[in-house]
């Protein structure tokens, strides 16, 4: 589109949505769909033609590989269930013992299967990836296969994989990060004893697509020793990708890998463990990863450029040192966040130097964080910037002793960058900032409960929009009308239609790990709470008056599950995150 008429776009549509805070304008919520192979569905991005990426978890039918148990296996399956049965939310005791023992179990038993796979960490046995990428266009959302491969000899992908996809272009270009899948390796011990492993090839590296999956495209980071790391976090309209990449093998792995008394090449050791999975074991914190940016042409070829670190550690610190860039706009000023000092005036640091992870700016060559007092803003993140060169994120702080984030927006144009922290929920509710668009709109999420949280009973969220030009903060569930079967829990994005990318919570018929509908003895359908991805649009109309409906947060999402699905959210999916 010409550039001065997608101004005067931009400028038609925030005038209009301005208008319409004074007047009670609406949004729709136009739901994505349910995904016909997993429960849950969490929006990403959607690019100005309406084809959304979405993130989808828990598979129904999980491919188990019943062959590699033993008798001990099903045991212990059995025991898992008997215990925590009456603790688990919506799962039963082992309904029928001799069908699980015989690779056929009932929808519930498989369920504690799947619970007894993801509770073990030990190579000797099958992984369960869950999250997997997708597109929406035309109603129709459709999942696609980034790294994961099949079970020889059977039409079985792995489902081992993580596959983020974390945007989708104007152009219909996909791109994220996946993990390898884990695949079996037979292997003899020493005494004879025939064990299987599982292993994969790398952690998670990233890909584009410009044909919404059929072809993927990985990004091979400069050091891929063993396996390496990347990411792509953003690409922006011309065609500038940002991420991460692993730049260098931390020296304590390499000799431990090289180690012939004790350490991976050991020969004692090689005789009862495989060397990829001596390696598989210690990859985590094994790489230094940089931000990175790579330049993409219509024809896919890639030029990349590293875009450095905020600080310079002493030459004896051995400690990993990242910095991730989140976002990037057209004129290829990028955000994200780095290690840097606690004392910001820090300029000889100690081999043990006290850190955190800060929100900068990589732009001119330069990384630049714009946090002035660290010990009052620390842990912080920036997540978009838009092409007038305005970042949002969050920082965190203590806020009546406890520790929350609060969201903000910069002006990186400035060159003395100060983060202006607008109104939210209230006082001590935590916000994240997730998206900005051409004309100033932010949208993310917030805390709307006032309890004191934990990780058993955290508070929920709702999304938000918020109006840099007319400093309005308004939570997104007001738009929608008092009788919508909707709460909107999460926003994603904002594009320049101003449609948003949002994650409702909402009722549905309730489906077991096999995927089929279930009922009460009865015969009356169950139905329970889901999260799903939906497009929330701009429509003329009026905010109701809900004074007299009970309140949303109360009569929709307060099932049991609430917990789970708001920690499967912040943790599981999240299309930006740092790894630990």
């Amino acid at each position: 589109m010409n550039k001065f008429v997608k101004s005067l776009l931009a400028i038609g549509v925030t005038t209009a949505l301005t208008t319409g805070f004074v007047n009670a304008a609406t949004y729709k919520v136009i739901d994505k769909g349910a995904a016909e192979r997993f429960k849950y569905t969490y929006a990403q991005q959607e690019n100005n033609s309406g084809e959304m990426a979405i993130s989808g978890t828990n598979v129904y039918n999980f491919p188990v590989q019943y062959q590699y148990f033993d008798e001990a296996d099903y045991d212990n399956i059995v025991r898992l269930a008997d215990q925590q049965h009456e603790n688990v939310h919506e799962l039963e005791n082992i309904e029928d013992e001799n069908a699980l023992r015989q690779g056929n179990p009932t929808a519930n038993d498989l369920a504690w299967v799947v619970r007894y796979l993801e509770n073990i960490t030990s190579s000797l046995y099958q992984k369960v990836g869950d999250v997997v990428a997708m597109t929406n266009s035309g109603g129709e959302t459709l999942d696609f296969h980034v790294f994961d491969q099949k079970f020889e000899g059977t039409e079985q992908y792995t489902r081992s994989t993580t596959d983020y996809i974390n945007g989708i272009t104007n152009q219909g270009w996909v791109y994220g990060n996946g993990s390898a899948p884990y695949l079996p390796l037979d292997f003899t011990e020493s005494d004879g004893d025939e064990v299987t492993h599982w292993v994969r090839d790398f952690k998670t590296r990233g890909f584009f697509s410009p044909d919404n999956g059929q072809t993927i495209i990985q990004l091979l980071p400069p050091e891929h020793e063993h396996g390496g790391e990347s990411a792509i976090l953003d690409i922006s309209e011309n065609g500038i990708a940002v991420g991460y990449a692993s730049t260098s093998v931390d020296q304590d792995a390499v000799d431990v890998i090289n180690d012939e008394t004790g350490g991976c090449s050991d020969p004692d050791v090689l005789d009862d463990l495989p060397l990829e999975v001596c390696i598989q074991n210690i990859r985590d914190g094994m790489y230094n990863s940089e931000a990175f940016k790579w330049i993409i042409d219509e024809t896919g070829e890639v030029e990349s450029e590293a875009l450095g670190y905020l600080v310079t550690p002493h030459e004896d610190d051995t400690r990993e040192f990242v910095s991730f860039a989140q976002a990037v706009n057209t004129h290829g000023v990028a955000v994200g966040y780095s290690h840097g000092w606690w004392d910001e005036n820090e300029t000889a640091p100690e081999s043990n130097e006290p850190r955190s992870i800060y929100a900068v700016v990589f732009k001119d060559g330069n990384v630049t964080d714009f946090t002035e007092d660290h010990s009052e803003y620390f842990d912080s993140r920036a997540y978009d910037i838009n092409d007038n060169g305005i970042a949002v994120g969050h920082v965190t702080t203590y806020i009546n002793g406890r520790l929350r984030t609060k969201f903000y927006h910069v002006d990186t144009n400035q060159e003395n960058m100060q983060m202006v922290f607008p109104q939210d929920f209230f006082n001590g509710s935590s916000s994240t900032a997730r998206s900005i668009n051409q004309a100033g709109f932010v949208v993310g999420e917030g805390e709307v409960e006032t309890h004191n949280d934990s990780s058993t009973n955290p508070r929920r969220t709702h999304g938000f929009l918020y109006d840099i030009s007319t400093d309005t903060f308004t939570n997104l569930n007001d738009f929608l009308p008092c009788e919508s079967e909707y709460t909107i829990i999460e926003a994603r994005h904002i594009n320049d239609n101003n449609e948003i990318s949002a994650t409702a919570l909402i009722k549905v018929p309730r489906r077991d790990a096999k995927g089929e509908l279930m009922f009460d003895a009865d015969g009356t359908q169950l139905v329970e709470d889901v999260v799903r991805a939906v497009k929330l649009s701009p429509i003329d109309g009026e905010i109701e008056d809900c004074s007299a409906v009970e309140e949303k947060v109360e009569r929709q999402g307060a099932g049991f599950g609430f917990g789970i699905l708001l920690s499967m959210l912040t943790f599981g999916i999240g299309r930006r995150f740092f790894k630990s």
